[in-house]
Parts: C-alpha cells; sequence; structure tokens
C-alpha cells in the first residue's frame, strides 16, 4: 500500500527534473499522444504553407532549432530525435531564413488567377451600340455625314457636329474603338438585322430602281430579278420588299427615269389661288350619291332624337331623386324670408337686412354659427355680414382674417363683394349656395322706387 501510494503521488507531481540534465537540452515534458484539432494562429498558417511549398518544389526543409536535440550531441554526426513534446514545438516556431548561397533564393509559387475578358461597358454615353452600327454602315453606303445627319433616325437627335466627332472617334481613338466593337459584338442577331434593314440607299442603287417604269406597276418578282443582276451593288440585307418600297418613294416624288415634271410658270403667269380655284371642275369634285348611306343616317338621327326626347321627359323624375339624395332641394321662400344660404347640410334663412357670419361661442352670439354645417376651426368669430340695401343688391362684407371666396374670387378682409342669386359663397372650405327670394326683393325695389317719387 505504501509504494501504491507514492506511485500516485509521483504521477500526481509530475517528472522530476535529475540533477544530470545537461544545459542544453529542454526536459522531458509529459503529455498524451491524442491529436487535438485546434484553429491555427497566424504564424502557424505562413509556416504551414511555406512548408508546403517547400515540399512541392522538393527544396531544403527548414532548419532545426539551434540549441535543441536536433544539435550536434559531443561532436557526432548523427542527429538524435526529439521527443514527442519537442516536435510540436519545432513545429510551431517560425524556420529563420536560410543562409544566403551563391546562387538567388529560391521564388515562392504564386497562384495564377486566369483573366477574364472584360465585359463591354453598358454606358458608353449618349451613342449606344446600335447608333454606332447604323452609323457605320450608313457612311459606308453614302460616304457623306450630311446625308446621313439628314437620312438615318438614331436613338437620339444628334447634330451634324455630334455625329462628326462621333465618326472620327470610331476612326482614330483606339479606346472608344474597342468599346464600341465590344459592344456591337454583344447585339442579338436580329437587332443587327433591323438595324441593317434601316441602312440608307446609296447612288447606285436610286439608279438601278430609277430604271424600273412607273407603269405598269412591277410585282415583287421584277425586284428579286433585280437582286439576282446585281449582286455586288445592293446591300446585302436588301430584299425585294425593301427595293419595292424605297421605288414607290421615288415615284411619288417623280423621280424615276419615265417620269416628267411640269416646270413652275415664270413671269406674270405664275397662278394665284383665285385662278386656280376658277380652273376646277365642280362637277368632277362632287360625291356620288350613297342611297344606302344616307338610309343609315336617317335611321341613326331619329333614333337619337328619340332618345333625348325620352330623357327630357324623364329630367323632372331624376331631379326629384338627386334633390332627395343630396338634400339640396328648391327652397320655398316664405313672405318673410329674404334671401336663403344653403350649405350642403343646413340652411340659413335671412329674414333681417343684415345678418352676421361666423363661429359662435360662448361670449360671442352670432346671426349664423357657420360650425353647424362643418369644421369651422379656421373661421373667424365674426367672419363676414351679408346687408341687403335699399335698392335691392345684396353685399358681403368680409371682417375675419381669412378670406371669402365669391364664385372663385378671393373677397380679402375689410373689402366687400356683391351677391347675385346663385352664386357660390365659400368660407374656409365650407361652401354655400346663396339664393335670393327675387318676388320679395322685386317688391321692396317697387316701395323703394314709390318712396323715392314721393
Amino acid at each position: 500500500m505504501a509504494t501504491s501510494r507514492s506511485e500516485d503521488e509521483e504521477s500526481l507531481a509530475g517528472p522530476k527534473r535529475g540533477p544530470a540534465t545537461p544545459v542544453g537540452t529542454v526536459p522531458k515534458r509529459r503529455s498524451s499522444s491524442r491529436f487535438i484539432k485546434r484553429r491555427k494562429f497566424d504564424d502557424e498558417l505562413v509556416e504551414s504553407s511555406l512548408a508546403k511549398s517547400s515540399r512541392a518544389k522538393g527544396g531544403p526543409e527548414p532548419p532545426p532549432r539551434p540549441g535543441g536535440a536536433a544539435g550536434p550531441a559531443g561532436g557526432g554526426g548523427a542527429a538524435a530525435e526529439p521527443p514527442p513534446g519537442e516536435r510540436k514545438k519545432v513545429s510551431r516556431a517560425v524556420p529563420p531564413p536560410p543562409p544566403p548561397g551563391p546562387g538567388p533564393p529560391p521564388a515562392l509559387p504564386k497562384r495564377l488567377k486566369k483573366s477574364k475578358p472584360s465585359p463591354a461597358p453598358r454606358d458608353l454615353g449618349r451613342w449606344k451600340p446600335a447608333d454606332d452600327l447604323l452609323l457605320i454602315n450608313a457612311v459606308l453606303q453614302t460616304n457623306d455625314l450630311t446625308s446621313v445627319h439628314l437620312g438615318v433616325k438614331f436613338s437620339c437627335r444628334f447634330t451634324l457636329r455630334e455625329i462628326q466627332e462621333r465618326w472620327y472617334s470610331l476612326l482614330y481613338d483606339p479606346v472608344i474603338c474597342k468599346l464600341s466593337c465590344q459592344a456591337m459584338r454583344q447585339l442579338h442577331p436580329e437587332a443587327v438585322a433591323a438595324i441593317q434593314s434601316k441602312v440608307l440607299f446609296s447612288k447606285a442603287e436610286e439608279q438601278l430602281l430609277t430604271r424600273v417604269p412607273s407603269s405598269p406597276v412591277p410585282s415583287l418578282d421584277t425586284f428579286q430579278e433585280l437582286l439576282q443582276r446585281h449582286p455586288a451593288v445592293f446591300y446585302p440585307a436588301r430584299t425585294p420588299k425593301a427595293l419595292q418600297l424605297h421605288w414607290q418613294l421615288l415615284r411619288q416624288y417623280h423621280l424615276l427615269q419615265d417620269q416628267t415634271v411640269q416646270p413652275l410658270p415664270k413671269g406674270d403667269q405664275v397662278l394665284n389661288f383665285s385662278d386656280a380655284e376658277e380652273l376646277l371642275d365642280d362637277g368632277k369634285l362632287r360625291d356620288v350619291r350613297d342611297e344606302v348611306l344616307e338610309h343609315e343616317l336617317t335611321v341613326a338621327d331619329r333614333r337619337q332624337k328619340r332618345e333625348i326626347r325620352q330623357l327630357e321627359q324623364e329630367l323632372h323624375r331624376w331631379q326629384v331623386l338627386v334633390d332627395s339624395i343630396t338634400g339640396m332641394s328648391s327652397p320655398d321662400f316664405d313672405s318673410q324670408t329674404l334671401a336663403v344660404l344653403r350649405g350642403r347640410m343646413v340652411r340659413y334663412l335671412m329674414r333681417s337686412r343684415e345678418i352676421t357670419l361666423g363661429r359662435a361661442t360662448k361670449d360671442n352670439q352670432i346671426d349664423v354659427d357657420l360650425a353647424l354645417e362643418g369644421p369651422a376651426w379656421k373661421i373667424s368669430r365674426k367672419q363676414g355680414v351679408i346687408k341687403l340695401k335699399n335698392n335691392g343688391e345684396f353685399f358681403i362684407a368680409n371682417e375675419g382674417r381669412r378670406p371669402i371666396f365669391i364664385d372663385g374670387r378671393p373677397v380679402l378682409g375689410g373689402s366687400k363683394w356683391k351677391l347675385s342669386n346663385n352664386s357660390v359663397v365659400e368660407i374656409a372650405s365650407l361652401r354655400f349656395v346663396f339664393l335670393i327670394n327675387q318676388e320679395l326683393i322685386a317688391l321692396i325695389r317697387s316701395e323703394a322706387a314709390r318712396l323715392g317719387h314721393q
């Protein structure tokens, strides 16, 4: 039991260093042979990459750490193998640089990255790849930048100077030329075919087309034979249909060889508008009477008149329905009501010659409280006054801060405006219609006139 206890104490205490341990050697450490996976530090990553590269090239391995087990023992030539703990220390240490030799030091291998072709830039300014292709083909056909400017329709409106500068850039600027070529190579074949179909006609092509007679009208076979007889003259993308359309334009402007253009009269023989009108034959201008068309127009006119008549008869029914929904029926004036200020929700009856408009409060009582119609927090306590003069005319005076709109016209504070029948009064987004009792106002005017004569 005493022996086993001493052995356990020795195992817990660790190995004892003997007195005969040499100074240059590393003492033995107790370590496990089990491999523990852990993350490497930066210096270890550099060391492992250098070691792998040196093994791959077959170069010399890094020298061992000086002063360790790899040193010469007593001047002998054989190297002793380090213990397991010492191997870990050696592997973790960064190897010193190799001694300089007569030859150049071995270069580290570099990872060669495959250079990818740089894609063509999408943004080439206002000039698109389609514009460049159209410009090149048009110049090759006409050899004239002025004709290209007048006859070619680009994606933008380019001036003649811009077209000249672009053409010179494509010719003499290698950077722009390279970028433009890369962009044009990426165009879709259908887009290229559409661009080639818009190429201008050269003078040689138009000369061949002008030889085609204007009558009888040629067919597509005629232009197909023309293409087959002169393949070197016509542009490769020309089709019989394209030739036929261009020939029709030439015939429209009297540019064919068998067409003659009458010269304009000179001197006093120039016709004015009245002389040309006298030369016209009115009999040739009359249209042929179409009885079927006239019958259909008559029937349609009769049907529309019938529908209009039915709508006029039903108008009063619809008016009753609209008034019941909106509540804006015609007011029934009594003998005491001079006018009515009608809103969307309430009606205010004016039964005196002067009424006050505004917002009622505990301390301020007014005749017409606009808060009953809607939100009136923007309206002044005394917003305005409506007065009836002796001549039967109504006026509204603005006494508030905000303007009052009469039929869309603003009436500022301190100003007044005349009110007519059906005038629209708007106060802080609240709209009213001012209606006048015409019969009562007529009586007031007549009474005022009678008193004036007396």
